[in-house]
Formats: structure tokens, C-alpha cells, sequence
């Protein structure tokens, strides 16, 4: 199959894209269902610890019950769930009852798909390739459930760590021993910044799945990339901050997620990190 793949690598793009497609559809789901699941099992553990009856509502997993419009409650036909076409087609609205339909789904579902494609057209068929690709589906599904609500489920957070640790056995993007360290180092660096922050100002500066995302990142990218992770990830949530007070006239008060910063300055680093790092060298006539 290699083989097929490196002789005509137009079936490796077509198969990427396609395969970003649906998994990019598949990511819509658990961004929705995957916060409610954790609800639930809090609202489950808590009517236990206070002895109280559960009343949960109707089981709710990532597939179960089958997908619905969530105002007329009609089923979602197979022909009705194609990534992005079956948007165009129904005009982004329900085929029952003509609700809007959210433009993220698409978005996400043709995001996924280029840029799966872009990594096989960037890596090859490869070790790397595998690895980047799976990174990048867990990035994009924790970006999206921070932006909703604030939580970084240890669900992909932990697995992610490991993953990375299991791809760098071979040293498949660092040395094994730098993505021990990085993941140390990464939990370490962000929950010194807590605690520090918290002592001082006696508030909560960020949630600790931001400290297991950072690990995970250095599990993946070796300690070596940390600073510039933490770098660009400050940088980017600072003016975005900035302009969300000055413009949107958000108040400063209001929480604001790190995590989709720290996931685009992590993904940032993996692609383009040493070239990131050689510019900001020469920027400041420093030997590379």
C-alpha cells in the first residue's frame, strides 16, 4: 500500500482529504457530546455522594443517540450528514423544519479535511505524517471545547501526552528522553505560573487541563519548543485580549480560554518551530 502511495501520490491526497472530511464531522460530535457526557457524570457522582436519586436524562454518548436537529428533533439521514455537501444542499438549514444550521460544522468538517491534506503533502507518507495528523484532529477538538466551555476534557488531554510519548519511542519528532522531559517540564512550567499568579492576586489565572495540555505538547515536541509554545501562546492571547476589551468591549473581568492559544502556538511549533526560532535569531543578530 506504501508502495501504491509513493508511485502516485494523488490517491495518498484524495485519501487524506476524504479521510479529513469525516473525521472533521466526527470531531463536530464530540466537541457537542463530550462536554455534556462530563456534565452528566459529574451531576451522576455528585446525586451519589449526597445520596440523592440520579435523574439523569436520556444516556448520551458519542454514538448514542443517533444525530437529531435539535428543535424539531427529526433523525439526520446518512444523505443528510456528508461532510460540507450535505450543508450546500440543504442550504444550512434542517431538512424538517428548516432551522438554521450552524456554518461551524462545515467549516470544521473542510478546515479537518485541508489541512489533513496539507500534512500528507507536507510529511509524506511517513511515521510523522501519522503522528502530525493525529495531533492535529486532538488540537482542533480541544480548541473548539475550550472556546465553548472553558474545559480541556483529560479524556484527549492524557491520552495525547502518552500518544506523543509512544510516537517519540523511535524518535519519530524528538528524542525520547527530551519528550519525557518536555512533558515534565510542561506540566511543571504552567502550574508554577498558577500558583504564583494565585498567591499573589489570590485568583485562579488558568485551569489545570491548560498544565496537561502544555505536557502533552512537550510530550510530542521535546522541552526544547516550550518557550516558544509559551511564547507565542502568551503573545497571541495577549492582543487578542486587548482587542476583545478595546473593541468587543468584553470586560476584563470576563475569563478567557488559553487553551486555543496554546494548541495554535503548539501546532505552530511543529511545523514551522525551527524556522520560527532561526528568524527570531537573526532578527536579534544572534548566532542560530
Amino acid at each position: 500500500m506504501l508502495d501504491v502511495f509513493l508511485a502516485q501520490p494523488g490517491w495518498l491526497a484524495s485519501c487524506l482529504l476524504l479521510l479529513g472530511l469525516v473525521v472533521g464531522s466526527f470531531l463536530n460530535v464530540v466537541v457537542y457530546r463530550l462536554p455534556l457526557m462530563m456534565q452528566a457524570q459529574w451531576r451522576r457522582e455528585c446525586c451519589e455522594l449526597l445520596e440523592q436519586p440520579v435523574t439523569d436524562a436520556e444516556p448520551l454518548s458519542l454514538a448514542a443517540p443517533n444525530s437529531h436537529c435539535p428543535h424539531c428533533k427529526a433523525p439526520v439521514r446518512p444523505w443528510q450528514n456528508i461532510p460540507v455537501i450535505s450543508y450546500l444542499l440543504l442550504r444550512g438549514r434542517c431538512a424538517g423544519c428548516r432551522a438554521r444550521i450552524s456554518p461551524r460544522y462545515p467549516v470544521v468538517e473542510a478546515a479537518t479535511g485541508l489541512i489533513t491534506l496539507w500534512l500528507g503533502l507536507h510529511y509524506g507518507p511517513s511515521w510523522q505524517l501519522a503522528g502530525a495528523v493525529l495531533l492535529t484532529w486532538a488540537l482542533i477538538t480541544l480548541t473548539l471545547i475550550d472556546f465553548d466551555t472553558q474545559l480541556l476534557p483529560d479524556d484527549i488531554t492524557l491520552p495525547l501526552l502518552w500518544l506523543g510519548l509512544a510516537f517519540n519511542l523511535n524518535g519519530t519528532f524528538v528524542p525520547i528522553t527530551d519528550a519525557v522531559l518536555g512533558a515534565i517540564a510542561g506540566y511543571g512550567i504552567l502550574w508554577s505560573v498558577y500558583w504564583l499568579f494565585k498567591l499573589v492576586t489570590g485568583k485562579e489565572g488558568m485551569g489545570y487541563g491548560d498544565f496537561k495540555l502544555l505536557a502533552a505538547l512537550g510530550a510530542w515536541l521535546g522541552w526544547q519548543a516550550l518557550p516558544l509554545v509559551v511564547l507565542l501562546s502568551s503573545l497571541v492571547g495577549a492582543v487578542v485580549g486587548i482587542l476583545l476589551i478595546v473593541i468587543a468591549r468584553r470586560g476584563r473581568d470576563i475569563p478567557m480560554p488559553f487553551g486555543p492559544y496554546l494548541a495554535a502556538a503548539g501546532w505552530l511549533a511543529l511545523i514551522w518551530g525551527e524556522s520560527i526560532l532561526q528568524a527570531w535569531l537573526g532578527a536579534n543578530g544572534l548566532p542560530a
